[in-house]
């Protein structure tokens, strides 16, 4: 799948990481004190990254929005099927990801 529509550089690498299941990757991305949310509830990062390194990952980008660190496509988890996704991602004065808020899209959008 072709990344180049990820205008934001630590974005494109944190998804890159994610489809190529490289946790070490994945997680050099990510500020220590991160806050993470699925579908609007705090959640263990640590944990989801755990789940999903080589069993989750996006099979189209639909659209980048917010300066390239909003994602929305489609997503496909070995686990939970295949669903419309999006990854909000914020990023901390470190140059880290500080935030990262993900969930299935309402079929409003």
């Amino acid at each position: 799948m072709n990344l180049e529509m990820l205008t934001q550089p630590i974005v494109r690498s944190a998804i890159q990481a994610l489809q190529q299941g490289d946790h070490s990757a994945w997680l050099a991305q990510f500020s220590p004190d991160l806050t993470f949310t699925d579908e609007g509830l705090p959640a263990n990062f640590l944990k989801f990254s755990e789940h999903a390194m080589g069993h989750e990952r996006f099979t189209r980008i639909d659209r980048v929005e917010n300066q390239g660190l909003d994602i929305y496509g489609a997503f496909h988890s070995d686990r939970w099927g295949d669903f419309e996704t999006f990854f909000k991602f914020q990023l901390g004065g470190d140059g880290k990801i500080r935030q990262l808020d993900i969930g299935q899209v309402s079929p409003m959008g």
